[in-house]
């Protein structure tokens, strides 16, 4: 089989990588002043949130979870934060690029991909140190086709479906799938792992399926390595049944909380602040109007400023509703309507602000930017808050 070129590079990227020393910290130099929105992801508040989860986890191992371009953190610029995190024992991504980017950004930790790959694929990413999971008996031929061509076992995980029903193979027959000899020999398991449904009565019962089946595996002479299932909605819930051998968290590493419940009892620091720049301000007379469908009448004389930031950049459209961005320390309503590129904000009688000034609107350095906050102000998922951001913003490290 012939490997491209591409991949080649990834896979020697890798190797190096894992050999050497870690490279160097980067922090975001200063730019000049742009207008162009930005992301500040924060190195220190992403270590507080790993290392929070770890104690919520009871000190297990951490399966950080970077998905979705790192829950929109970017993918290239939280991989390495995350490698030189101690309690992060493996970062675990859903995606074959993803697994790519993580190596070639140099990170060193060992990579699972939880989703599928092609053989053409799979090939690659195991010459880049990078397990594989487990899906059904067609991956299992495919696994043992792998282990021939680049000459020695593969390292995976199992993934077992204890009651999702969505990926995974059904946990009532992963026994006598492994009955194969062949796909033993071509395999070394590492860890199994399942999917909660955040339903905690049945992921309680979900655990104790993949630890049974890792009791009969033992029985018969064969280990399933680390057992995980535990997300940040599990730890969140307190549910320790489910915390296993590792956690597997992905939110809440990133400072979003996936209850109410555990809002209220804090402790985490949002890592990232979506930042704009002031392009516009302007003064209302009463009955003017602010953008499409003039949403917004100003009632008596009203300043206002434009940002340069809208819905596409991952700022919601029922930011509206009630979300409020900062501007020079002060807090100023949300007015009109989000459109694709602009936000448009009400400012203080006696609040100056010019153009080029920096607005925050969303991060953690007040409570009405919290994204959990912004969020419920404007009829979002908090995972919308992560995972829309805009793959093109900068993302710039502090």
């Amino acid at each position: 089989m012939t490997i491209s070129r591409r991949d080649f590079l990834i896979a020697s990227t890798a190797a190096a990588a894992i050999r050497g020393a870690a490279p160097p910290l980067l922090r975001t130099p200063p730019r000049p002043e742009a207008f162009d929105p930005w992301l500040e992801i924060d190195a220190s508040a992403l270590e507080h949130n790993v290392r929070a989860v770890a104690v919520l986890a009871g000190e297990r191992p951490v399966i950080a979870v970077a998905k979705n371009n790192a829950y929109g953190c970017g993918l290239a610029v939280v991989g390495p934060l995350l490698d030189r995190i101690d309690v992060v024992s493996d970062i675990a991504v859903v995606r074959a690029e993803e697994a790519r980017t993580l190596r070639t950004a140099g990170v060193r930790k060992p990579l699972l991909l939880m989703g599928p790959a092609s053989d053409d694929e799979a090939e690659a990413l195991v010459r880049a140190k990078v397990r594989l999971a487990l899906y059904d008996r067609i991956d299992g031929a495919r696994v043992i086709r792998l282990a021939r061509r680049v000459r020695h076992a593969v390292a995976v995980h199992l993934y077992v479906d204890t009651g999702m029903h969505r990926m995974g193979m059904p946990h009532d027959r992963v026994l006598a799938w492994l009955d194969d000899a062949g796909l033993r020999r071509a395999i070394t398991i590492e860890g199994a792992f399942t999917e909660l449904t955040e339903d905690p009565e049945f992921d309680r019962e979900q655990a104790g399926r993949l630890r049974a089946l890792a009791s009969s595996a033992r029985a018969k002479g064969i280990s399933l390595g680390r057992l995980h299932a535990a997300s940040s909605d599990a730890i969140a819930a307190s549910t320790p049944e489910t915390f296993l051998d590792a956690v597997r968290p992905g939110l809440m590493l990133y400072g979003g909380y996936p209850t109410d419940a555990m809002m209220q009892r804090g402790g985490l620091t949002p890592a990232y602040r979506l930042k704009a720049r002031v392009v516009r301000v302007d003064r209302l007379l009463p009955g003017e109007g602010v953008s499409y469908h003039r949403r917004f009448i100003a009632q008596q004389p009203t300043s206002i400023a434009t940002l340069a930031v809208g819905h596409v950049d991952g700022y919601p459209a029922g930011a509206v509703q009630g979300c409020e961005v900062m501007i020079r320390g002060a807090l100023c309503p949300v007015v009109g309507t989000v459109s694709a590129s602009h936000t448009v904000v009400a400012l203080k009688d006696d609040q100056h602000v010019e153009i080029g000034d920096v607005a925050t609107l969303v991060g953690p350095d007040h409570p009405a930017l919290h994204p959990n906050v912004v969020a419920q102000r404007s009829g979002w998922s908090e995972y919308n808050m992560f995972m829309h951001l805009n793959p093109m913003l900068e993302r710039r490290v502090v």
